[in-house]
């Protein structure tokens, strides 16, 4: 079998692939994961905090531990989320 001239993983998703690489993961990660079946169209998919309503904000608060999430408003439940 004749050898590549290039021996550089092909990637399929450039802008996922740099992104990941960005965050730390190394080049064989980062390319399994921009190269994965379907990789360009996940994410992306949560409704903005405001569309969602106090109980739905209170859950995930909850599942992240933020405390005082009891007394918080809406607004301060989805500031808390963000900048957890």
């Amino acid at each position: 079998m004749p050898e590549r001239k290039d021996s550089s993983p092909r990637i399929k998703n450039e802008e996922q692939y740099e992104a990941l690489r960005d965050k730390g993961y190394s080049k064989e990660k980062s390319a399994r994961i921009a190269n994965s079946d379907g990789a360009e169209h996940r994410g992306g998919k949560a409704k903005k905090y405001e569309d969602r309503t106090k109980q739905s904000l209170y859950d995930e608060a909850k599942k992240v531990g933020i405390e005082g999430r009891s007394k918080m408003t809406k607004a301060q439940l989805a500031y808390a989320l963000r900048h957890n």
